[in-house]
């Protein structure tokens, strides 16, 4: 059955997920509140609006980032993320002495050799790892099939994407590149493959690296790739369960 069976949200970029039941999607848009802030670290090169990942705290460079897990409350503009070592902590990013709180909880997160988070950034637009407002796309049959080829399951949250389907063949996805898709009342353009770093290596349930995720990708399809980016160019609701349909 052609159907989404996942919608995950990342506040922060970079320090924990949610999953969502429905999301309503805005053209041109990220998913709602996705990526809404980033962790700038002390050597970051900051820009107005959207800027590169290089300049955020992420769990390339901080494999225990992976393991957090975030709770949004929208109203309120209020984050819960939690960590199996670290525990649980409720701030608001945009509040300066709620941020300063969350920079010390996260400290002992990050390795000593990296450069040390400093603040709480956010812009106009989601900071995604892609320039333009991408909303990503990933496939359960995709990652089984990864899975079966790497001889252990591999979780969904190693790959921190939005909406994931199923009903597609393994990778059928890298061939949508320029068609369009529709789940459920929203209609999604899809730009272009997701390359992948060491983040995906990682287990999030424990922050420690335990799959070479690049190394089977490399070795089994010839690159290291997985998912794609969709900018939304119809807006409306979706939901877990809703169809899916190329266009």
């Amino acid at each position: 059955m052609n159907r989404l069976t996942r919608i995950t949200r990342h506040p922060i970029k970079g320090h924990g997920r949610e999953d969502l039941a429905s999301v309503s999607l805005l053209p041109g848009a990220c998913l709602p509140w996705d990526r809404h802030w980033a962790v700038a670290h002390e050597a970051a090169k900051l820009v107005p609006g959207w800027n590169n990942c290089a300049n955020f705290a992420r769990g390339a460079k901080a494999p225990q980032l992976m393991a957090v897990t975030a709770a949004l409350d929208e109203a309120k503009a209020e984050v819960t993320v939690s960590h199996p070592t670290q525990g649980t902590i409720r701030f608001r990013p945009d509040d300066p002495q709620d941020a300063a709180r969350f920079l010390d909880w996260v400290a002992p997160l990050i390795p000593a050799e990296r450069a040390a988070p400093t603040k709480i950034v956010s812009a106009d637009v989601g900071m995604t790892d892609s320039p333009f407002p991408s909303v990503a796309i990933l496939s359960d049959s995709s990652l089984a099939d990864l899975s079966r080829h790497l001889g252990q399951p591999l979780a969904h949250d190693r790959w921190r994407g939005n909406l994931w389907i199923e009903g597609a063949d393994p990778f059928a996805e890298f061939d949508w590149i320029g068609r369009q898709i529709r789940i459920g009342q929203s209609v999604l353009q899809i730009k272009e493959r997701i390359t992948r770093c060491v983040a995906t290596m990682v287990n999030p349930m424990t922050g420690e690296r335990d799959a070479d995720t690049l190394g089977m990708l490399e070795k089994t399809y010839g690159h290291q790739d997985f998912g794609v980016y969709a900018v939304v160019v119809e807006g409306g609701p979706v939901a877990l369960g809703d169809p899916w349909r190329l266009m």
